[in-house]
């Protein structure tokens, strides 16, 4: 299945002020988070950005911030997004099938996020350049487990093409820019 950008949801999880300097190749995940949101922005892909315990982690790091349109940032206290019942309800009424996930950690609130998506019927899209944990370790099991419990592991420039669906239009021309 590819990704639709008419059916897919941008899901940022996060990438905080004090967890991303912890976080193994944190400026990758940034970076790629970022294109990513520019993208869904870009395309009218509504996106969701979840903060684990900010009052601990502090919210999200500005770059991502900035990016997140209003409304968008949900503080939660479960590790897995879905396991909030604020945060599952917005999904589900953004109506949308599929959910496209990057941000911190890959091996803890990544994970059982997409767990849970998957309990829920969403076909699920991990972007593995622009997840990560604390170690390169972690982030290869997370994605192996995510792979086998039928999360279809992508990379940002899949999501990209497979979101503008094909080239000559001003959107291609915009976004293929951001991965050149």
């Amino acid at each position: 299945m590819l990704m639709d950008a008419a059916r897919s949801a941008l899901l940022v999880i996060d990438v905080q002020e004090r967890l991303m300097p912890a976080i193994y190749e944190a400026e990758r995940v940034v970076s790629n988070a970022r294109i990513l949101m520019r993208a869904a922005t870009r395309l009218d892909i509504p996106m969701l950005v979840s903060e684990q315990y900010p009052k601990g982690l502090g919210h999200s790091v500005s770059a991502v911030a900035e990016l997140a349109p209003t409304g968008a940032v949900l503080e939660k206290v479960h590790f897995s997004c879905v396991s909030d019942r604020d945060y599952l309800e917005r999904f589900r009424s953004l109506g949308r099938g599929q959910a496209v996930v990057c941000g911190a950690e890959a091996h803890v609130c990544v994970l059982q996020t997409v767990m849970g998506l998957l309990e829920e019927n969403a076909a699920v899209f991990v972007v593995a350049d622009a997840v990560s944990s604390r170690t390169p370790r972690n982030h290869r099991l997370a994605i192996q487990r995510m792979r086998a419990a039928g999360a279809s592991i992508v990379s940002t420039e899949m999501a990209i093409f497979e979101w503008l669906n094909k080239a000559g239009t001003p959107e291609f021309k915009e976004l293929s820019a951001l991965i050149k």
